[in-house]
């Protein structure tokens, strides 16, 4: 994939014969090592990304091409995928994507305002940082003066209007104390600070650092070199995807949207997503079949699937079989095999019949990266491919990892749990690389062109373009290796703004006459939506498990009571309880959030004195 003005293009997989094909390989190595100076290069190796893991790359794109699947689906003869060419983007278009995915294209034309776009505007915008107000109202000015141009009339609402200025006794939103030394100190900074937005401290860092330019050398950082990067711990507890409300999740991927491209514009990167071709897929089966369609096979056999079966199952089968097999996810399967085994899959997987034993180990990591190749759709999807290309881009270790755990978040519901279960395989492949010789670097660039390289759009590019493709891809699949720990958590910043919007709709919600009119027979004028409890008032919370029993704990708040105390407490009281501890969550209710699963080193006393209205309820996980 190669990131250019008009989108991206991917390579076009070509048949070559075994000679033609290593020529070619040559001729790629020479680029490398001739053709593009070291400045030019983005390199991230052990010392260097040496020859030998660069033929690797190229060994596996020639995998790919001599496979024959951009002539035909892998799942039988005759069947091909039909695509539609990229049409270039109308003058507005991005800007009128960009802010109906933010929700706010209302600001500009009320007609286009979706239906499903139920949050109100002013509340949004009210709890945005300087860094994401200005990356809205880039993008409204922006698409106004489009609208005006297409429509030539002068009825739009100024921008000036939707950004109220400060007030004289109001000053910009700054750093906390000490963040800017989180902003700006070198790469080997080992905390991040998630209770400041990621695009204000690059602000900061940029402030700081006005004549810094994008330094590729940043990459070149070996397996064991790369920063040790981690979360300051926050009292209140770390916030995983998964843990909050699909109400709260709704609001979360708004406010990273916005986060994400204000990150880009202190950088100076203008990343626009790209629309994705209408693709004929498959509408059943295993390979080829869209992720969506292939979960909602699985659900009607496993309730709750997140990962497709067939995907668990490979990787199951490979670990089964054991990771210590030298060159895993290197050393391909034999074609016609893997070829033969694809249509056996195909035909017996949903009825169980399916012989795994026959299936070698080569062979099935073979099978899982052909899956991820047949997707429809890339797994990091059309619309955000640019901008994880993207990252690279960015000045600093800390931003892009920052970058990358925002468009993490971004990702569907399917694609990102389906990458994680990925990354959490490749790192366990990559703790028996002692023996399997895998180590992160070697699975990054076999792993790169499987992950990016899809069939939605074509283009032929030049090798050099395509080393500039190898490298950087490599290097995005690399940190999600290496960070995913990181990856699937909400920033602490993020978190607080969806606080403070619910906070602000339910202050609007009471300055209705006829509403507070109604709530006036019920209790006294309250800022929140339930009154505060009486215990938290004295230095209790009241714990109730309606799933298990009737039970409900009064338990005294001190300064390191934590969530998992909690737990403790309730599975001791009541014996009839046979879930175990690591099944259960104590769950923070109403008040400020809708409904989010507490991190066992949760402090409680702090938590309480951040939403005083919250009810706090033990309930099974559901996995």
């Amino acid at each position: 994939v190669v990131s250019g003005p008009g989108g991206f293009f991917v390579c076009e997989n070509i048949k070559e014969d075994n000679l033609s094909r290593g020529r070619k390989r040559e001729r790629r190595l020479e680029a490398v090592n001739v053709h593009i100076p070291d400045s030019e290069c983005l390199r991230f190796p052990q010392d260097s990304l040496d020859e030998l893991e660069m033929d690797d790359y190229w060994k596996e794109i020639e995998n790919i091409e001599s496979s024959g699947e951009g002539h035909g689906r892998a799942g039988g003869e005759g069947e091909t995928q039909e695509e539609e060419q990229q049409k270039a983007p109308e003058e507005g278009e991005h800007e009128e994507a960009w802010l109906t995915e933010a929700g706010l294209v209302r600001l500009v034309d009320d007609s286009l305002a979706a239906e499903d776009h139920e949050e109100d505007s002013a509340v949004f915008l009210s709890t945005l940082t300087r860094t994401q107000a200005a990356a809205v109202q880039l993008r409204v000015s922006s698409y106004q003066q489009t609208l005006l141009r297409r429509r030539n009339r002068q009825h739009l609402p100024d921008v000036r209007d939707i950004f109220r200025p400060p007030e004289k006794n109001e000053e910009p939103p700054k750093l906390e104390e000490g963040s800017d030394k989180d902003a700006t100190t070198a790469e080997t900074e080992m905390e991040l600070n998630v209770e400041v937005a990621f695009s204000e401290q690059a602000l900061s860092y940029r402030d700081n650092n006005q004549r810094l330019k994008v330094n590729n050398s940043s990459l070149n950082s070996s397996d064991d070199k790369l920063p040790n990067f981690k979360l300051l711990r926050d009292k209140t507890g770390q916030t995983r995807v998964g843990d909050l409300s699909p109400l709260d999740m709704k609001k979360v991927r708004r406010l990273v949207l916005v986060e994400m491209t204000a990150l880009f514009d202190t950088a100076g990167i203008d990343v626009k997503a790209n629309k994705p071709g209408r693709v004929k897929s498959k509408e059943s089966g295993l390979f080829g079949v869209p992720l969506i369609t292939l979960l909602d096979q699985d659900h009607r056999r496993v309730p709750g699937t997140k990962v497709p079966l067939i995907l668990q199952m490979l990787i199951r089968h490979v670990e089964e079989e054991g990771l210590d097999t030298e060159g895993l996810l290197r050393i391909p399967g034999a074609a016609t095999r893997v070829k033969s085994l694809c249509q056996e899959l195909e035909s017996s997987f949903y009825d169980r019949t399916f012989q795994w034993k026959q299936v070698k180990q080569h062979d099935a990591a073979s099978l899982l990266k052909l899956f991820i190749r047949e997707l429809p759709h890339p797994l990091l999807t059309v619309e955000y491919l640019n901008a994880f290309i993207a990252v690279n881009k960015l000045p600093t270790k800390k931003q892009q990892l920052q970058a990358l755990n925002l468009l993490v978040l971004l990702l569907p519901e399917a694609n990102r749990d389906t990458l994680k279960a990925l990354v959490e395989f490749f790192q366990r492949v990559i703790n028996h690389q002692a023996k399997n010789k895998m180590t992160l670097n070697n699975v990054s660039v076999v792993m790169a062109p499987n992950i990016f390289m899809f069939k939605g759009f074509r283009s032929k590019v030049t090798e050099q373009q395509e080393f500039s493709m190898a490298t950087n891809t490599a290097n995005i699949v690399r940190l999600l290796i290496r960070y995913q720990n990181l990856l699937w958590t909400i920033p602490k910043f993020i978190l607080t703004q969806v606080r403070q919007q619910n906070m602000e709709s339910q202050r609007k919600l009471y300055k209705d006459r006829a509403v507070r009119k109604l709530l006036k027979k019920i209790t006294t004028d309250r800022p929140l939506d339930k009154a505060i409890p009486e215990e938290n008032t004295q230095g209790f919370i009241r714990v109730q498990a309606p799933q298990f029993s009737k039970i409900s704990m009064a338990i005294q708040l001190t300064e390191d009571l934590q969530a998992s105390d909690v737990l403790t407490r309730f599975l001791s009281q009541d014996s009839s309880v046979s879930v175990k501890k690591e099944d259960l969550c104590l769950y923070e209710i109403g008040g400020n959030i809708k409904e989010r699963c507490l991190d066992e080193e949760t402090y409680m006393k702090d938590l309480s004195q951040l939403n005083p209205a919250a009810e706090w309820v033990i309930k099974a996980v559901q996995r």
